[in-house]
């Protein structure tokens, strides 16, 4: 109840400052979802969220696919990305890791014209990598089903981080 009364009573800048990455880049779904206040409670909120980015056309979908960065390749990362990747130690791959990142998100973003997204929590480098190659073989409307859902696991993953943080 106290956490419901704190998240309404904050202003769109506050607002924003706290949802604004949960999808990647994208504020314009805090601040649309801001505009819906007054909040239930924290999964109304949520509800509000990932209802608006599972409506968005398939062109905007893919705006907000390319938002996201290439894995262990960018310098400028999001908060929230920085964490993740650090987590899942892409900060610290050898020389030859790298040199794999690298190609494959090239192969990855010449076949589907988007980064390779993949929600990271709790993977090792290893397992991201196998995940990459596997997925490099898919064809293009199986990727692009599979990078939504991961998007949607990326938020979910913020959202829950969020929500520990003010309760």
């Amino acid at each position: 109840m106290k956490f419901t009364k704190q998240l309404n009573s904050l202003s769109e800048n506050e607002f924003n400052s706290i949802f604004g990455n949960v999808f990647e880049k994208s504020e314009w779904i805090a601040i649309k979802v801001f505009k819906q206040k007054p909040f239930e409670n924290i999964d109304d909120l949520i509800d509000k969220m990932l209802n608006l980015y599972r409506n968005c056309t398939n062109e905007k979908i893919i705006k907000i696919l390319n938002l996201h960065p290439e894995l262990a390749m960018e310098k400028t990362l999001s908060d929230f990305s920085l964490k993740e990747q650090t987590e899942a130690q892409l900060n610290s791959c050898t020389e030859a890791e790298l040199n794999e990142f690298k190609r494959l998100n090239n192969d990855y973003k010449k076949k589907f014209k988007f980064p390779f997204i993949i929600a990271v929590k709790g993977k090792s480098k290893i397992e991201i990598l196998n995940n990459f190659k596997k997925r490099l073989n898919n064809d293009y409307e199986a990727e692009f089903i599979e990078a939504k859902s991961q998007v949607i696991k990326i938020a979910m993953f913020r959202l829950d981080e969020i929500k520990r943080r003010f309760t």
